[in-house]
């Protein structure tokens, strides 16, 4: 077996985007000239990286266990820093010889073909799930047409349209309305102008929304453009100011303005009526990592330089600047009122912020490892549940999902039944349920008073994204091994 720096390289890439890391993912890719390298990424399955640690792990182990005169010794699991550890196969074998020869074990239940299973996740994962809980398979539709990894996925405001983004460099809109299966799809290729023709960018689609009347979609791409599509799979504009990937993109809430953020540093607002830049902003020193409107004209950025900036349309300069976190600040979001900004971090924490305040209201740590993104509840005064407790859900690289009562700073649930990293959370139209999603290749769905499981879905590859539909009885979700899957939840 051989193999070049390339592959290496492009196998790192590859793990990068598939964990979420986009920004590092992008950055390593400039820096090892994966651009010109000759490999078919549509040819390396998922989790390609990962699969291969696995089946080192398993030959070490097997080296250590299998004794010279080829009898098999009972060894304990090895971890991947031991394996790499100078002299431990030597060692290892040392205290196999010296363990009791009469103890008999199980076999071992590892699969070399399947990437998640072994030292890298828990074997026993499914038998935590209450029978009671798991969502049957015929109540849930996979959608199968994307050729990559899904980041995104969101759901129409006012119908059953599913809209999704892959690293095929395609959107997709799902009509679910009438129960539709796979074949039911609208496919928005986003394609870039060489030599006068239109050929695939093959680049990531990222991020994605609609707007309030779902009439819309936004989506943006590492290709640097951000496009505006019609329901009908129509490219209606295409917006390009950004000098570099977009990680974010929003609607506001009128929806005549699109606001995005990009690797060049900036933010900018966008004029959906022309396609035009409006005003851009340049006050980050590192990439701009996700954006989130205050009001139809205000908004907030974060960054990878730790800043957060409140900035406003037709003014020059940030009306304010939250500093506090000591890494890169991964997501922002208002509560419904625009009164209380949340932020989270990969220092471990989640702050809470007021425009009437320089240092933050709340400092929230209790999360063992990077917060990748949070959620407010659609509850509280002025939203459709104004009689509901107003809750802040985080979700954490920990494996759990904690929900925080933010008036009193104090942490109400701490969910724990995923195995991996959770890279999604999203709360029901009414605020009594929240779905999330992990690489374990699991959607649960909790009971926000109670903090009890309620349902559990296992998909076939790991989840990006969850979203609800805007009645609240379906969920989707969006997975790294190119599905897109339909959870309905009615009777």
């Amino acid at each position: 077996m051989s193999f070049s720096s390339d592959e290496v390289n492009f196998l790192v890439y590859r793990y990068l985007q598939e964990s979420g890391f986009a920004h590092s993912a992008y950055t390593f890719g400039i820096e090892s000239h994966i651009s010109q390298s000759n490999i078919n990424g549509a040819l390396v399955p998922p989790a390609a990286l990962l699969n291969i640690i696995q089946k080192g792990l398993q030959y070490t182990e097997a080296e250590i266990s299998i004794g010279e005169d080829g009898s098999e010794r009972v060894i304990e699991s090895l971890s991947l820093i031991d394996a790499v550890m100078p002299d431990v196969v030597e060692s290892r074998k040392q205290a196999a010889q010296k363990q009791n020869q009469q103890i008999k074990t199980e076999p071992n239940n590892t699969n070399g073909d399947d990437a998640s299973s072994g030292p890298i996740s828990n074997h026993n994962d499914a038998m935590e799930i209450d029978g009671t809980t798991e969502i049957p398979s015929s109540k849930a539709t996979i959608l199968r047409g994307h050729e990559s990894e899904v980041f995104i996925c969101a759901w129409n405001p006012t119908n059953d349209l599913l809209a999704s983004g892959s690293g095929d460099s395609t959107a997709r809109i799902w009509n679910m309305n009438d129960n539709s299966n796979s074949a039911n799809q609208l496919v928005l290729r986003h394609c870039i102008q060489k030599g006068g023709t239109e050929v695939p960018s093959n680049k990531d689609v990222t991020s994605l929304d609609w707007n309030c009347d779902g009439t819309l979609l936004a989506t943006g791409s590492y290709d640097g453009f951000a496009r505006i599509w019609s329901t009908d799979g129509r490219l209606v504009s295409t917006l390009g100011q950004h000098k570099g990937p977009i990680f974010a993109l929003k609607w506001n809430k009128k929806g005549n303005f699109i606001l995005s953020a990009g690797v060049d540093k900036t933010t900018i607002i966008w004029d959906a009526s022309s396609g035009h830049c409006t005003q851009q902003f340049a006050f980050h020193s590192a990439p701009a990592l996700d954006v989130d409107w205050q009001s139809n004209t205000s908004f907030a950025s974060c960054s990878t330089d730790q800043c957060i900036h409140v900035c406003k349309l037709g003014v020059d300069k940030p009306i304010k600047t939250f500093q506090g976190h000591t890494n890169e600040v991964n997501a922002i979001k208002w509560d419904p009122q625009g009164n209380l900004l949340a932020s989270c971090s990969d220092d471990m924490t989640l702050k809470i912020w007021s425009m009437k305040n320089d240092t933050c209201v709340h400092d929230l740590q209790a999360h063992m490892k990077e917060i990748y993104t949070i959620k407010w509840s659609p509850t509280g005064p002025g939203t459709n549940n104004p009689n509901a407790p107003l809750i802040l859900a985080s979700a954490s690289f920990d494996s759990t999902v904690r929900l925080w009562d933010v008036d009193r700073g104090v942490c109400i649930h701490t969910l724990m039944n995923h195995q991996e990293p959770v890279y999604s959370v999203a709360f029901s139209p009414d605020g009594k349920y929240l779905a999330s999603g992990s690489f374990d290749k699991c959607v649960h769905i909790w009971n926000v008073q109670s903090g009890a499981l309620v349902h559990s879905y296992r998909g076939t590859g790991g989840i990006f994204e969850v979203c609800w539909n805007h009645r609240g009885d379906k969920v989707g979700a969006s997975a790294s091994d190119g599905s897109v899957f339909v959870l309905d939840l009615r009777k």
